[in-house]
């Protein structure tokens, strides 16, 4: 397995962290994320599922991405000693938290960079119903303008689960873009992902 591999000489943690259906591990949002996180002292651990790297549209079936999620976790385990945490972007999220049930992986927690709790334009719950069967640490970074995540039922969701934190990225998309004129903090939406999750990771570890 192929894997990007990017740690800071001050890291706390490692992350590994899964990309979405739409953009193998190399896309600018994916980069974007890991460099940041390497500013605040978050190592990460990028692969690309067998969907991409055949060139297919269709992302892989669970059994297979949970199964590529766990190979990675694997290998992140064997190349550092740092507190090893999960997740990643969308699917790639998603994803995430379903290998810690199916592939029994014991990661510190979940971070989740815009989870896609429902097709765009049909709100609905039922991908979220795993999640408090994971008893772990979880950060959704989501936000305000996702169309795959309904701020009042992602509200929900999250307060049903104990050991977990809802952060909202004004303006952003799912994809991050922001509203420019109208988002009021001058702070980059990548920065602010990756202070939250450094806060998190911090908070989580003490």
């Amino acid at each position: 397995m192929n894997v990007l591999w990017q740690c800071p000489p001050d890291a706390i943690a490692a992350i590994v962290l899964a990309h979405g259906a739409g953009a193998g591990m190399t896309h600018r949002s994916m980069q974007a994320i890991a460099d940041a996180f390497e500013r605040r002292g978050l190592a990460t651990l990028r692969f690309n599922f067998p969907f991409i790297e055949a060139g297919r549209n269709r992302t892989d079936s669970p059994a297979v991405a949970t199964a590529t999620i766990a190979a990675a976790f694997r290998i992140a385990r064997e190349r550092t000693d740092l507190q090893l945490w999960l997740g990643g972007h969308s699917f790639g999220g998603r994803m995430a938290s379903h290998a810690v049930l199916d592939q029994n992986l014991d990661p510190a927690g979940l971070i989740f960079c815009s989870f896609p709790l429902h097709p765009s334009g049909s709100p609905d719950v039922a991908r979220a119903a795993h999640l408090e069967s994971v008893r772990l640490p979880m950060l959704f970074l989501s936000g305000s303008r996702d169309e795959l995540a309904d701020s009042n039922l992602l509200k929900g969701v999250v307060a049903k689960l104990p050991s977990a934190q809802l952060h909202w990225l004004e303006t952003g998309d799912h994809g991050y873009r922001v509203l420019k004129r109208s988002r009021t903090t001058p702070e980059d939406i990548f920065d602010e992902m990756a202070r939250v999750a450094r806060e998190f990771v911090e908070r989580r570890s003490a």
